[in-house]
């Protein structure tokens, strides 16, 4: 934030201008609303002589950790679902153009390894940062938090982007329609469902906040 913009809204609440008339002038003189809102934020609506700063979110490195331990295991889980899903799509619509290695016995254990212990370290963390959050509200509006939000959604993003180019690939090598469409649907629904729940949370904290 501006440190300008801050002192100027800070000594214009201490002058009692209403926060509509203050927003008005600020968009006069080219700040946009976020700006502004921001600035405004900083404040707490309370009366009192002077401004009251409002409490600002802070992440320590201990949530920091918890943070990225939570969306790595996301991303983690995430490929792992969608390359079991496309294993079980290729043995049971199997191409006899096509090597059957995407289904070998071998990368289902893997990839079922993978999940059994991603899933459960993404929920647990998921718990805790939750919980987190309930016990002090203003984590929600925290800029790193959101940070790390959109980062792991962008690796969820490549990896099944990357699952793409692979089904684009077998397709282009004459793959059955059915192995095509459903792997089409699996890559969507992960994709829609992962990174749609997130960003619906995402916005719900702004909203909060």
């Amino acid at each position: 934030m501006k440190i300008e913009l801050l002192e100027f809204t800070r000594q214009a609440l201490a002058q009692k201008l209403p926060r509509s008339e203050i927003t008005a002038i600020l968009l006069q003189a080219g700040w946009n609303r976020a700006e502004i809102a921001a600035a405004l934020g900083a404040f707490a609506e309370v009366e009192f002589p002077l401004p009251v700063p409002r409490r600002q979110p802070y992440l320590s490195p201990r949530e920091a950790f918890t943070y990225a331990v939570q969306f790595s295991a996301l991303a983690v889980a995430t490929f792992s679902l969608g390359a079991l899903l496309f294993d079980l799509i290729n043995r049971s619509f199997p191409d006899r153009l096509v090597p059957n290695v995407w289904g070998a016995a071998t990368s289902i254990r893997w990839h079922i390894s993978y999940l059994a212990v991603s899933a459960p370290l993404f929920l647990a963390f998921y718990a805790r940062t939750t919980r987190a959050i309930q016990l002090d509200p203003v984590k929600r509006s925290s800029k790193l938090r959101r940070g790390l939000t959109y980062f792991a959604l962008f690796i969820v993003a490549a990896f099944l982007v990357g699952d793409t180019i692979g089904l684009i690939y077998n397709t282009l090598g004459g793959e059955l329609t059915a192995r095509v469409l459903l792997k089409v649907l699996t890559v969507a629904v992960i994709a829609g469902g992962t990174c749609g729940f997130f960003i619906s949370d995402v916005r719900n904290d702004e909203a909060e906040a």
